[in-house]
């Protein structure tokens, strides 16, 4: 079977071994993150929909069930924002009813944490990781680039109410980019929403594969050692590669297939495709030629290599 709106499972950085589950197409998102492994936003919104139909989701998870070992954790996440999707919770709902001892992950941009009803759908999950990458008006336009409606005080507010309704786990996220949103002052107000929201954990980040604009570099240890220094929460933390150790042991005959669906949402070098899908180094060889013969994939140089990902029309 081909999966249209799961993925994977793919060895995360922070999750074990984690089947992702995209409830929006591709490019459906309330902002347009220049850093944005996925690429540029191709509908910029904020209205709630049932982007990809529940049925379609839980036929594609129940087969999964089927014919997989259970992963550590099943993360919403892809394409888009996965909250945009108002049948979100009660695909959590269906997952925990069916198989209640695997984690369920949210990985969310938090814009739409405003709303009470989106609050409400994600308490369902065991563990929420919300991104917030700036706090003034212009750092938040200039890394996030968002839907014209949004307002970053809304947002921020939202994450600050979900922290004090929420019981399970919750990670903040905070992407770091030289010269983009690394200000002292940008830093500093962070920090003051950092403390007032008080997360399980505080990890920080930076790009590590293509990103929307060409531009933009990583940051460097010692420039992320430094944001921890200034903000100077207790519990805060540089995401590490993902383990090399890590092996998801994917179980597909399609390697082809499986390329596809997993590039589609997050570029990859044939390394990263090497631990996902646990084959041959000449198979994924193989596969990738016939891929780029068939024009449905293209390769970027980037500082890490060179990372796969389908061309805009697939």
């Amino acid at each position: 079977m081909q999966y249209n709106h799961i993925f994977g499972p793919v060895p995360s950085r922070r999750l074990g071994i984690s089947l992702g589950i995209d409830l929006v197409t591709h490019k459906i998102c309330s902002l347009n993150c220049i850093y944005c492994e996925c690429g540029k936003t191709t509908q910029l919104t904020l209205e709630r929909r049932e982007y990809v139909r529940f049925e379609d989701v839980i036929k594609e998870l129940d087969y999964y069930w089927q014919h997989n070992a259970d992963p550590d954790y099943i993360t919403f996440s892809g394409s888009g924002e996965p909250t945009l999707n108002c049948r979100l919770g009660d695909v959590i709902e269906y997952i925990k009813e069916k198989k209640p001892w695997i984690k369920v992950a949210v990985l969310t941009n938090s814009t739409l944490f405003s709303d009470p009803c989106v609050r409400k759908e994600l308490l369902k999950a065991d563990l929420v990781v919300p991104s917030l990458d700036a706090v003034s008006k212009k750092g938040f336009a200039r890394i996030n680039r968002p839907d014209q409606k949004l307002e970053i005080h809304k947002l921020v507010r939202g994450i600050e109410i979900f922290s004090e309704e929420y019981n399970g786990k919750l990670w903040l996220e905070v992407f770091i980019l030289p010269g983009i949103n690394d200000g002292k002052s940008d830093i500093l107000l962070l920090k003051d929403v950092i403390k007032t929201i008080n997360p399980d954990r505080v990890q920080i980040n930076t790009l590590d594969r293509p990103g929307t604009l060409l531009d933009i570099k990583p940051a460097s240890r010692s420039d992320l050692e430094k944001v921890i220094q200034t903000i100077g929460f207790p519990n805060i933390e540089i995401i590490a590669k993902v383990d090399a150790q890590i092996k998801a042991g994917i179980q597909r005959k399609d390697v082809k297939a499986a390329i596809i669906e997993i590039i589609h949402r997050r570029p990859c070098t044939k390394k990263d495709l090497l631990q996902i899908l646990g084959v041959e180094k000449q198979v994924i060889d193989n596969n990738i030629n016939l891929l780029e013969k068939e024009k449905k994939i293209i390769g970027k140089t980037r500082e890490r290599g060179v990372f796969y990902q389908t061309l805009k029309e697939q």
